[in-house]
């Protein structure tokens, strides 16, 4: 049953209010999402209102919306404000990355908005968009859209608390006459390219475009900020520099699909000498480059510094930087740098050491799904073995193996691709490029695998033929991608008498790499970073091979090994207790209470590794489908025991004489609480318990428990996740 509809397809124009109080009276003061379009040039906007009229009204007051020409409206009676807001923001963020349309919206405010029921509306927004795609105003599917450039790098994204901090610091810096550079620390994954791009849309979007309406309170200093900034600078003349051919491409790309602005905008180091600007904003600063193992590109550095009058043998790229720009906003990790060539850290410190810098950190990880602990590890891994502990790294959140079989890995990255797509196998640059010029070679042979480099160098991880390729560091820096798989090469490996990583130069195979190094600490420093930096490329997980057999005995004591069972021996089941198990409880016998369920002589037991405080849980059969959306049939869930606390909108297992479920022992229920309650002069107490079905059969009701049926009710456990489907 279809809860929402979207409407027939109106003009924009003065007859349109008249149609809405004709059609839609009863939602002209009710939440709805509407989409503008105009459909010969493709532009559009998407808004969201609780008065209609008004806000129509206003659009046709505006130069910018009287060039759309119809719209739709999205209606329902299950919204509320929260949810059209969150409706409203995932329509911006997928319509913008579905290509189909350019939206006139601006990007500040595209907040992620937390409210009860947030992932019941999701499937709500799954539905709406499978019909906008019926009706032609969108393309792809979301899961297409998640893997494309035009999402992970769009401006319509909401920004986290640390990134909304740096941007106060930069619209400050920008406002600071005695500021000139803004300089954004930020390791692997912490979203310094979205932040850049976010910041280039912002600065580029007319004031108009913000419904401030709609925005929480916590964004009004940010308007103020860019008010300001909008008023001291009419027009930036702007530039996104991106160091490295390949991403400045991907991102070119996708600034020529958002309204606003253009491909030219992204520009090379090499374009600086052409034209000053009001603003410069680098992405990847770390990758600017000086004057070593440069290549052909020596003569055009020697022309650009000549052209700037600056000494060619002591200036960088970061210097014309600074040269070419009223201020600068260059977003930095010196643990991404990777060449000799490399702007040297010294340069970045005293560029921070001066009065007229400003910085800010980024330490939160948002790219990969392991968090700061698995960030850790492998900085631990290459930066300081020593202080590791002898356990294996473990997480449901994120998969992370070791393979003694390579080919076993190859396997594993193509099923992952067919599920997931952008898997990929990347090596470290440890064998020669021979099929650049014979097609026939392969570069990396190890056993009985067979493997050729990358085919391309500009946008290689998007290419058709890279799942049958392996990419190396020059083509992967800067990209997202849900599954790693990472060959470690022969020139790097552990001596277990010294406790120390070791290089060996004559295997490494990057004569720009290597060149001019004379230390082999200093090449070994490059070699690691190159390592942490593809390791930290994988959202959903990474995969290893190491060539060295040392070096693979090193990181097994760490990383868990591979084989083709392990997934099912995640979930093993006992009729004995162990110190890493918990009570497996089949909740379908129905005689007596939870109390005598967990007595009986028959209790299961599940074995976890990864629990800590593992009495306060236990592990649950769940059977049915009145919870199908979050808890497929047949599912074991794991519980955390209910000792106090609000328990509205969350799933609970629940107990009481008073409830019916069928699907359970009659005295059980799982479903998700939520509860009235009442003061009087005896205290709090609960007028009505609702316990509500989550099922993509409707013909599920909710439970209601009023007055004396509230008493005669215990919560057992809150649901935490599906251990096994």
């Amino acid at each position: 049953m279809k809860n929402f509809t979207i409407t027939e397809e109106y003009d924009f124009d003065h007859l349109i209010e008249a149609k809405i109080n004709e059609d839609h009276r009863d939602y002209l003061s009710w939440p709805i999402v509407y989409f503008l379009k105009n459909k010969k040039n493709k532009t559009a906007y998407v808004g969201e209102t609780t008065d209609i009229l008004t806000r129509i009204n206003t659009h046709l007051k505006s130069e910018k919306k009287k060039q759309l020409s119809s719209v739709n409206f999205i209606l329902s009676d299950l919204f509320h404000k929260s949810a059209t807001l969150d409706l409203e923001s995932n329509l911006i963020k997928y319509i913008s990355a579905d290509g189909q349309y350019s939206l006139q919206n601006g990007n500040l405010g595209i907040s992620n908005h937390q409210y009860h029921e947030k992932k019941v509306y999701w499937d709500l927004f799954k539905d709406i968009w499978d019909e906008l795609r019926q009706l032609g105003i969108s393309r792809h599917s979301l899961d297409f859209i998640n893997n494309s450039d035009l999402f992970k790098y769009s401006p319509y994204k909401s920004l986290s608390k640390e990134q909304i901090k740096g941007l106060k610091m930069i619209l400050n810096c920008l406002l600071d006459d005695n500021a000139k550079v803004s300089l954004i620390h930020g390791g692997a994954g912490t979203g310094k390219s979205i932040l850049a791009i976010f910041l280039f849309k912002l600065l580029k979007t007319n004031l108009e475009d913000f419904n401030y309406a709609d925005f929480d309170e916590d964004d009004d200093e940010l308007f103020i900020l860019l008010k300001k900034v909008k008023e001291k600078f009419t027009d930036l003349n702007m530039a996104l520099v991106i160091p490295m051919a390949s991403f400045r491409k991907t991102i070119s790309n996708v600034f020529k699909n958002i309204n606003g602005l253009s491909h030219k905008m992204v520009i090379g180091p090499s374009d600086l000498a052409q034209n000053k600007y009001d603003l410069i904003i680098v992405d990847e600063g770390h990758r600017l480059r000086r004057r070593v193992n440069l290549g052909s590109y020596f003569g055009t550095f020697d022309r650009n510094c000549e052209k700037l009058g600056l000494d060619k043998f002591t200036a960088s790229e970061l210097d014309w930087v600074i040269l070419q720009s009223k201020k600068s906003i260059i977003f930095y990790d010196q643990y991404q740098s990777i060449k000799p060539s490399d702007t040297l850290k010294e340069s970045f410190k005293k560029l921070e050491s001066q009065s007229s810098t400003r910085t800010e950190k980024l330490k939160t990880q948002l790219r990969v799904r392991g968090g700061n602990n698995y960030i850790k590890l492998i900085h631990k891994i290459f930066d300081a073995p020593s202080t590791l502990p002898l356990q294996h790294y473990k997480t449901d959140d994120y998969e992370l193996y070791l393979f003694d079989d390579l080919s076993e890995m190859i396997e594993r990255i193509k099923k992952k691709n067919e599920v997931h797509g952008l898997s990929r196998m990347v090596a470290g640059y440890a064998w020669e490029w021979v099929s650049n010029k014979d097609t026939e070679a392969y570069d990396i042979i190890i056993g009985d695998n067979n493997l050729k480099w990358n085919s391309i160098s500009v946008d290689w991880v998007n290419s058709p033929n890279s799942i049958h390729e392996v990419g190396c560091i020059h083509t992967t820096q800067g990209y997202d991608l849900n599954y790693t798989g990472v060959i470690i090469g022969p020139e790097l490996d552990y001596d277990f008498i010294s406790g120390k990583l070791t290089v060996d130069k004559q295997k490494y195979k990057d004569k720009n790499g290597k060149n001019s190094i004379h230390k082999e600490e200093e090449l070994l420093d490059f070699i690691i970073n190159i390592y942490k930096t593809i390791l930290l490329r994988g959202i959903e997980g990474t995969y290893i091979y190491a060539c060295n057999e040392n070096l693979r005995r090193f990181l097994h004591q760490f990383i868990q090994s591979y084989n083709s069972s392990t997934e099912d021996k995640l979930i093993q089941v006992s009729n004995t207790p162990s110190e890493s198990s918990i009570p497996f409880y089949d909740l379908n016998i129905a005689a007596g209470t939870f109390s005598e369920l967990q007595e009986l002589e028959n209790v299961k037991y599940i074995e976890l590794d990864n629990l800590d405080n593992r009495d306060d849980y236990f592990a649950c059969n769940v059977i049915g489908e009145s919870m199908n959306k979050i808890i497929p049939n047949g599912s074991i869930c794991l519980f955390k025991k209910y000792t106090g606390g609000s328990r509205n909108g969350l799933i609970t297992l629940v107990e009481g004489r008073n409830i019916t479920d069928l699907e359970f022992g009659s005295n059980y229920t799982i479903k998700e609480y939520s509860s009235k309650k009442v003061i009087d002069e005896e205290g709090w107490h609960h007028e009505e318990i609702t316990l509500l079905p989550k099922s993509n059969n409707y013909h599920f009701k909710p439970i209601f428990l009023r007055d004396e049926e509230t008493v005669d009710f215990k919560v057992l456990g809150i649901f935490v996740k599906v251990l096994k489907k």
